[in-house]
């Protein structure tokens, strides 16, 4: 694997899932990622991230784009859809399979319940440990998906916030999906293969994806392509205390009033309020940013 700071300039992104409008929450990662960008004097890139087709929403992705237009977040090249991209994950699936660090299953969620003989619950990203039912054959069952072997020592990498990180990806989820049973191309996958073909060297997105870099980390070595540096931010909380989201009561940003959306968003991250423009907001936080550096990582409840 070849070392991140081998990459010629900084190239950062932004990818939400067109599931629903930007809310408080979603414009954290967003602002993180463009202040980050500017901050390093590099590029920043907006994707759609919509390669999950049963979730996506029609016309999100028009209301995402406006709403960073009116935050004044605006990115350095077209933004890109995975929909238009299982070419390139077409591709990579059959490198991996080719080198026969992939596999098919025939199992079921609830084959892997019983192989494990529980129905352990999984945090939001996560996924239901995999007990390796496949990785000697189908034994008579019909492929649904496939699965990357995940062999090999613990991941280890640096976190920018949360600092030196640790996970053993065979312990901890075993072999994950690349391609689901329903025909769509897993998230580890897309993401992976997506960071690569576009140059990106610094990924910057919330705290609740933390756990996702190991798996990512082992898809990128599999796959020989470069590991960017990894930057995750503090989450906004809903009122039940998870992560805020559309499922516990998430609205979608106010563009009206972009500069106190903005706001709201900066003080999660630990930057002063502004007042004025939106482009004089956005100058004063790219320089506190890139002369303080990341705060700690904490979070905050929606208002």
């Amino acid at each position: 694997m070849q070392s991140p700071d081998k990459f010629s300039h900084y190239r950062g992104r932004f990818a939400p899932s067109p599931t629903g409008p930007l809310h408080a929450g979603s414009l954290v990662a967003a602002l993180a990622s463009w202040l980050d960008a500017r901050a390093h004097r590099g590029q920043w890139l907006v994707r759609i991230e919509d390669v999950d087709s049963p979730r996506t929403v029609p016309g999100a992705d028009r209301v995402i784009l406006s709403q960073l237009a009116a935050c004044g977040l605006h990115a350095d090249a077209p933004p890109v859809w995975q929909s238009t991209r299982t070419a390139l994950y077409r591709a990579a699936l059959d490198k991996l399979v080719a080198g026969a660090l992939a596999y098919p299953c025939g199992c079921s969620r609830k084959d892997i319940e019983n192989a494990i003989a529980a129905d352990v619950p999984r945090p939001r990203h996560a996924e239901l440990r995999y007990p390796g039912t496949c990785r000697t054959g189908l034994h008579g069952k019909a492929a649904r998906a496939w699965r990357l072997r995940t062999e090999g020592a613990a991941i280890h990498w640096q976190d920018r916030a949360a600092g030196p990180q640790a996970q053993d990806v065979q312990d901890a989820v075993g072999d994950f999906v690349l391609l689901r049973a329903d025909g769509c191309f897993a998230y580890q996958l897309a993401v992976v293969v997506d960071d690569a073909d576009q140059g990106i060297s610094h990924v910057v997105r919330g705290a609740d994806l933390l756990d996702n870099t190991a798996r990512q980390i082992r898809l990128q070595q599999s796959l020989q392509l470069r590991t960017p540096h990894y930057l995750h931010t503090a989450l906004v909380l809903g009122a039940n205390g998870e992560k805020l989201s559309k499922q516990n009561g998430a609205q979608a940003i106010d563009t009206t009033e972009p500069l106190r959306a903005l706001n709201q968003a900066a003080a999660t991250l630990g930057l002063p309020a502004q007042s004025g423009s939106v482009e004089h907001a956005l100058s004063a936080w790219t320089a506190a940013w890139a002369s303080t550096g990341v705060r700690p990582e904490r979070q905050t409840r929606a208002t």
